[in-house]
């Protein structure tokens, strides 16, 4: 289950706004890597060679960009998650008015229309003769 971020409103433009992430201890952004980086370069090694305390100038760019990238797919990975939340609420408002056909908990089918959209954390969930239904219960949906 993906965990749904906790701006994320319907109908508030919060939910779309960028937010101020708050900084864990264990969270290293790209400045304090290349901080992290230019001071290992600049330390003497322990067998007298010159700088490049333990490593070669080309591991640390590769780290650098290993890290870069890294940063760049959890971005791209959080974008997707508020993306396909989006969609499905989308499509709950889009079935409104619709008749449905679902399969509930003890496998049996359920067939009436869509009489509201409610939103459980985020996920839209259908209320239908009375009863909410998740999205993925769905089996049928015609006019």
């Amino acid at each position: 289950m993906s965990i749904i971020p906790s701006n994320m409103m319907i109908g508030s433009m919060d939910s779309i706004k960028p937010r101020e992430d708050i900084k864990q201890n264990s969270d290293l952004d790209m400045e304090q890597f290349l901080y992290i980086i230019s001071n290992a370069m600049s330390m003497p090694s322990f067998d007298g060679a010159s700088g490049s305390g333990g490593g070669s100038e080309t591991d640390y760019i590769g780290q650098m960009v290993q890290f870069g990238m890294l940063t760049a797919m959890q971005d791209l990975n959080e974008t997707m998650q508020t993306n396909l939340l989006m969609n499905q609420q989308q499509q709950g408002f889009n079935l409104v008015g619709k008749n449905v056909t679902l399969a509930t908990k003890d496998a049996s089918l359920v067939t009436g229309t869509v009489e509201k959209v409610r939103f459980d954390n985020g996920y839209a969930t259908l209320q239908v003769n009375g009863q909410t239904y998740q999205m993925n219960d769905i089996l049928e949906v015609s006019q």
